[in-house]
């Protein structure tokens, strides 16, 4: 069994990223992301999350975590999924707004169809593609990835100016969730990777 993506270091620091099915662009109403940070708020309440870097675009996250208490990472992102699904799809459902509503109900349906473990619809992608951050330099790489994602999008011009994203918090502007943020190196102070 191959163990390249998977979490095998239960007191690690990870880098996750996760789509919905299609890369369908849900996240471009604000009532769906509020759905999302909330739930994240919730796992850091309840699940031992420790969110240290994230970022929402429209169509897939970033997250930088650890974990402490009784969930695993797996435990954690699996429930975060979950719940997270099971809100959107009604969220959509129930928004008389939504004018891609039919489009998008259609394309949850028929991959929820398509796999065995569902009963209607699936809303994220199955994979997660845990990398372990085993040093500075490769966690400081993650992070500055994820939060260069709207920059590099062209969505905005700064990536503090970007809402959803623990960017402003390493600026030194609270942003919408607690970040616990982590300390660059004093060899990498004034690096950024860029991709």
């Amino acid at each position: 069994m191959s163990t390249k993506y998977k979490f095998l270091d239960n007191d690690g620091l990870y880098f996750v990223s996760f789509a919905t099915v299609s890369w369908v662009d849900v996240f471009t109403r604000l009532l769906y992301k509020d759905i999302f940070c909330e739930s994240i708020q919730y796992c850091q309440q309840n699940k031992g999350l420790h969110l240290h870097a994230w970022c929402l675009m429209s169509n897939h996250v970033h997250l930088v975590f650890s974990r402490s208490g009784l969930y695993s990472h797996s435990d954690i992102l699996r429930d975060l999924k979950k719940f997270t699904s099971k809100r959107l799809i009604e969220a959509i459902e129930n928004n008389p707004a939504e004018s891609r509503k039919e489009w998008m109900m259609s394309i949850f349906r028929n991959a929820g169809q398509k796999k065995s473990n569902n009963k209607d619809y699936q809303f994220w992608q199955q994979d997660n593609h845990p990398i372990e951050l085993f040093s500075p330099l490769v966690t400081f790489q993650k992070i500055d990835y994820v939060h260069n994602n709207p920059l590099a999008a062209g969505i905005v011009s700064e990536s503090e100016h970007y809402l959803h994203s623990s960017a402003r918090d390493y600026a030194g502007i609270k942003g919408i969730l607690n970040v616990e943020i982590l300390e660059r190196p004093g060899s990498l102070e004034g690096y950024v990777f860029s991709y």
